[in-house]
């Protein structure tokens, strides 16, 4: 019995659709430079792994071991038993956890405010906002440090956590994402008799949570890795953040290198994964956040 094809006129348009979908490969072109790329950021990473398990004797050893001939713990052991090492997570958490929350309180209420009322001097107290985010911290160190000093809250946490309230940008990122959306939900609230408060809350922020997702991954970022002002504010090693109390620990224990790899794989991680958890809205935001000005 034999089996002829059938003739090129005589195909339907949807076996010549699905044989061009077969043709087509499964990944975008731009992979092929991506994937390179992703893997030549991520060996970093993978190399602070893999030595944070080697034993001090095998990361010493010349040339060094590419991969660890065993699993040695000693170093994390050594972090969080025989250091500040937690007394110091912990106030990295509370520090990133309060100056992530008030951004978002206040940054929302900012820029719901620059975006949706008009005041007296409302464009110019915006643009001298803005102006501050170019002005760099080496020139407010000082100030900032006579502020705190007045107040009472040098080398304490509440030196960390107040000038990292609000910043300028959660303001603006929020406030061009609130002119993005539509007035005309908002103006049926208003008609039902609704205040801006209750509209802020109920109808615009559940709207807004790619945006809120961004300022309060990028804040905790930002407060997560600083070292330049708790080195100036703080004295205390109680008082140390991770970053701070990691740089000490480096200089204390420079030959125990399993255990400032640990320590660094502990510093990391957080952050990665806060970076991993809200990518997808932190593209959304950005690019949301642009269609208005």
């Amino acid at each position: 019995m034999t089996i002829t094809a059938l003739p090129e006129a005589t195909r339907s348009p949807a076996a010549e659709i699905t044989s061009t979908r077969r043709r087509r490969p499964p990944f975008s072109a731009w992979h092929l430079l991506l994937a390179p790329l992703a893997a030549l950021f991520a060996l970093p990473l993978l190399w602070l792994l893999i030595t944070s398990v080697m034993s001090d004797a095998e990361i010493n050893r010349f040339p060094p071991a590419l991969w660890p001939s065993g699993l040695d713990l000693g170093g994390y052991r050594y972090v969080l038993g025989n250091a500040m090492f937690p007394r110091w997570l912990l106030n990295s958490v509370i520090v990133s956890g309060v100056a992530v929350a008030s951004n978002l309180v206040f940054g929302a209420l900012g820029g719901y405010a620059f975006a949706r009322m008009r005041f007296r001097g409302s464009r110019l107290l915006l643009v001298l906002m803005l102006a501050t985010m170019a002005v760099p911290f080496q020139l407010t160190m000082i100030p900032t440090f006579l502020v705190m000093k007045e107040l009472g809250l040098i080398d304490t946490l509440g030196a960390l956590i107040v000038p990292s309230l609000v910043t300028p940008f959660a303001v603006f990122l929020l406030r061009q994402f609130f002119l993005s959306l539509p007035r005309e939900l908002e103006e049926a609230a208003w008609m039902d008799g609704c205040s801006r408060l209750r509209v802020l809350w109920s109808i615009v922020l559940p709207l807004a949570r790619p945006a809120l997702a961004t300022v309060a991954v990028l804040t905790f970022l930002t407060t997560w890795n600083d070292l330049s002002w708790p080195l100036i504010a703080i004295n205390h090693d109680t008082q140390y953040t991770l970053q701070l109390g990691l740089t000490t620990f480096q200089g204390q224990h420079h030959t125990r290198w399993s255990a400032v790899m640990a320590g660094n794989v502990i510093t990391v991680l957080p952050v990665l994964l806060a970076f991993l958890a809200a990518q997808k809205t932190f593209i959304r935001s950005l690019a949301s956040s642009g269609l208005k000005g």
